[in-house]
């Protein structure tokens, strides 16, 4: 979580910044998930998609059941990263799968589980996977 007020990143549990002093629920300038730069008065948050106001990400058209399987079974190609919108990683995950000969695909098996059991919930633009 960050600062309304100076975009530091401050304990989830906090009521005041430690950094400004600003109480958690004031300040317009930055938003409370990513942190970044918010325009004064917006609802949500260009970057992440997280309402400004309630502070809940919105929820994406990507399906966390499709990309679990697609790392789990086709990890090693990095296709559910690739679906997610994190192509960087994909391509990374391509590479190490070709460096090792097929054992960098645990990489993508690995995420997969994670995916699913929900430590992976947002896509690469911030939105969150649809169940």
């Amino acid at each position: 979580m960050f600062c309304k007020n100076c975009g530091n990143q401050i304990d989830p549990n906090a009521s005041v910044c430690v950094k400004c002093g600003v109480s958690v629920g004031q300040g317009v300038n930055f938003c409370p998930n990513c942190g970044a730069n918010t325009v004064p008065n917006a609802s949500v948050c260009v970057k992440c998609g997280v309402s400004l106001t309630n502070n809940t990400a919105t929820v994406g058209s990507k399906s966390k059941m499709a990309a679990g399987l697609l790392g789990i079974f086709l990890g090693g190609f990095g296709v559910h990263s690739f679906y997610l919108g994190r192509t960087g990683i994909g391509i990374a995950q391509i590479a190490v799968t070709l460096v090792t000969c097929g054992a960098g695909a645990i990489w993508g098996f690995i995420e997969g589980i994670l995916i699913l059991c929900g430590k992976i919930n947002k896509d690469a633009k911030g939105n969150l996977l649809a169940d």
